[in-house]
């Protein structure tokens, strides 16, 4: 090992929201470990490609990055506000969440202040155990697609969840087709290509997808927008109270000890908490839209329910798509610009719409049909070293993983915790040694 590479206590892969509050767990639980970040992006952002205007976070504002877990702390997101000075302006909104917009600043502000910790445009491409060897421990090399090593004692890996590509969808190579994490720069290239007479087409029944359809539909370049659910129409989320004790850390408990089978009947049960579902205002937004056109005669925004896509195919002038009716059993086919699939991301497991574990940890996690997660959010893998995953844990910890920030404050203080509880097990072994 050189001197260029030093050890660190800790190697973070990925420095969204959930690694970001996760060094400032570090910073005020466990200041004296060597912490150091990589992440494949030039800058922090959250969802830049999902900043649509008008759209809003879906938890409450003091569910951030810090507050759960110290409502004292500087980065908090109400101070984030009073120090920009428009905490009055927020409180004077007429929101009931904050938007989007000004989530992605906080997001991005509480980041600058670790920019010392963080090496950008580093995309960790290779995980290899290294043995022991004189005054040198067990540890973690990190090789990046730049070239560059990193070594640690322990990892946690925060790359994002692995888009979800259906089946009609995951052979086709176009720049056309395109999950919702590229939306904006896809919708602007599809724009620019089509001289500003581009046919989008909205693959999903979520949030997001009613989101793009909106944005789309008021979009300039945007002669018509089309979107397709397999459901009979979009449906309402759930949001009742007692759904949402799933973002409780009680509930992370009571999840994480169920039977497989209660965490299926679980999962189906709250669904509707945050998958093929959206808010109420968004719906009435494109009921209202479309409900207009009808009285003007137009057919710019069309919803085609009760689809079950079963064809895609790019050509020099389109993109097909084939849909069929499961009720009337009559097939379809339009012709798109730009497809956008709003269909989700992976979870980790063994089932349909899972991978048994994150594509950087196969080298390193043994032949397993899917990764045993303990409620520290740690995994065993080869070697024994720590390894944490930080917001991949929806199958074994509940909704709270599931890409929100209600749970990201508490889950950063049970990993550090459980990292310095590891830390100092090795350090007490090897004075007994």
């Amino acid at each position: 090992m050189s001197a260029r590479d030093p050890l660190h206590d800790v190697l973070g892969i990925g420095f969204g929201p959930a690694n970001i509050a996760l060094a400032v767990a570090f910073e005020e639980l466990a200041p004296d470990l060597s912490v150091r970040f990589i992440e494949r992006k030039p800058r922090a952002a959250w969802q830049p490609n999902m900043l649509l205007a008008g759209s809003d976070i879906q938890n409450h504002p003091l569910r951030d990055l810090v507050t759960p877990r110290n409502p004292r702390s500087r980065y908090s997101f109400t101070n984030f506000l009073f120090e920009n000075g428009r905490l009055y302006e927020h409180l004077n909104l007429p929101l009931h969440y904050p938007l989007r917009l000004e989530y992605a600043q906080y997001v991005s502000w509480v980041a600058g202040f670790f920019a010392s910790r963080v090496d950008y445009g580093r995309a960790a491409q290779q995980v290899e155990l290294v043995e022991a060897q004189p005054q040198v421990p067990r540890h973690y090399r990190v090789t990046t697609a730049e070239g560059q090593v990193y070594r640690a004692r322990s990892l946690v890996l925060a790359p994002g969840r692995t888009p979800h590509i259906p089946a009609p969808f995951a052979d086709v190579r176009d720049a056309r087709v395109q999950h919702l994490n590229h939306y904006l720069p896809a919708l602007e290239a599809a724009v620019a290509a089509t001289g500003s007479r581009c046919r989008v087409a909205v693959i999903g029944g979520s949030q997001s997808a009613v989101e793009i359809l909106l944005h789309a539909e008021q979009h300039p370049g945007v002669s018509q927008v089309t979107g397709y659910t397999r459901n009979f129409g979009f449906r309402q989320k759930d949001t009742s109270p007692f759904s949402d004790e799933v973002y409780f850390p009680a509930f992370v408990d009571t999840f994480h000890q169920a039977s497989p089978a209660n965490k299926r009947r679980l999962r189906n049960e709250l669904a509707a908490t945050n998958y093929s579902s959206a808010d109420i205002d968004v719906l009435n937004q494109l009921y209202l839209r479309r409900y207009e056109q009808q009285l003007l005669g137009g057919d710019r925004l069309r919803i085609n329910t009760c689809q079950e896509i079963i064809e895609c195919a790019a050509t020099a002038d389109s993109v097909t798509v084939q849909a069929r009716h499961f009720l009337q059993g009559t097939v379809q086919q339009g012709a798109f610009d730009l497809v956008i699939l709003a269909t989700g991301f992976l979870d980790l497991g063994d089932g349909e719409r899972q991978e048994p574990c994150p594509p950087l940890l196969l080298g390193v996690a043994g032949d397993k049909d899917a990764l045993a997660i303990g409620r520290d959010y740690q995994v065993q893998l080869q070697g024994g070293l720590p390894t944490y995953l930080n917001g991949l844990c929806e199958s074994s910890h509940g909704m709270g993983d599931a890409g929100s920030f209600s749970l990201l404050a508490i889950r950063s203080q049970t990993i550090v915790d459980s990292l310095l509880g590891q830390f100092e097990h090795g350090a007490e072994r090897q004075r007994h040694g």
